[in-house]
């Protein structure tokens, strides 16, 4: 009676052990696949979120990208509407070469730092000068009253500094005022500025170049301006038809 009893007892020690060891199998198998699947899920969340750093530690630092929060316009007619679009025609014309024209301003500047002569400065950017106008004057001729209007505009953006200014701090006082002349001529002031937080037309262009960089028809340059780090606010495009 005690022998059955004892072998009824060692068969249920050796499935309580079998079971033991399925079960500790089985949960080594689900910390793999719960391991497996919190690395598919943290790939999912770097896809999804892709541009920041995400880490479990809290007191690390994150960094992030730039974001820039620009709201959508709204039109009251459909000609502000036609209007918009025939605007961003010209933006995206202009474009360029405001970028161009930065760079090239940049590069001056490096230039004339290393040149300690003021005679030799002044030459040199006369010589500079002569050689952008015959490389870009024909292509800039080629632009519309509207789309130079926005060209000067957007140099302001990018540069911090009106086209007036610039031509005043290479050329000169009396260079300058002869320039303002020729350009009133054709109705173009060269001392405008750029104003989206305030100017229904400059908020017409940042609101078509942030459209333009979200969606790669543009290489976005930021601004330099302090208007650029303003949170706008939503604006209705409304055009008063010119009679």
């Amino acid at each position: 009676m005690i022998s059955c009893f004892l072998a009824v007892v060692l068969c249920i020690f050796e499935v309580m052990k079998k079971m033991t060891l399925c079960l500790v199998f089985t949960l080594f198998l689900l910390g793999i696949k719960w391991s497996f699947a919190q690395e598919i899920d943290f790939e999912k969340l770097r896809k999804k979120y892709e541009g920041y750093y995400v880490i479990s530690h809290p007191d690390e630092q994150i960094i992030l990208d730039t974001v820039v929060l620009f709201p959508q316009p709204t039109f009251k007619t459909y000609y502000d509407r036609r209007y918009y679009l025939w605007f961003a025609k010209k933006t995206y014309k202009a474009y360029p070469y405001a970028v161009l024209a930065k760079h090239k301003i940049n590069q001056l500047n490096d230039s004339i730092q290393l040149i300690t002569s003021k005679r030799k400065r002044k030459k040199f950017i006369k010589e500079k000068q002569d050689f952008f106008e015959e490389q870009f004057t024909e292509d800039i001729k080629k632009l519309t009253r509207t789309e130079g209007r926005i060209l000067i505009k957007l140099i302001h953006r990018l540069t911090g500094a009106t086209v007036n200014e610039h031509i005043q701090d290479k050329r000169g006082n009396f260079r300058a005022f002869w320039y303002r002349v020729s350009a009133s001529l054709f109705k173009i002031k060269l001392d405008l500025e750029y104003h989206p937080e305030s100017e229904l037309e400059d908020f017409m262009i940042e609101a078509i170049l942030q459209e333009a960089f979200q969606k790669g028809r543009l290489v976005r340059e930021p601004s330099v301006l302090k208007s650029a780090n303003y949170i706008y606010p939503q604006k209705e495009i409304h055009i008063e038809k010119k009679k």
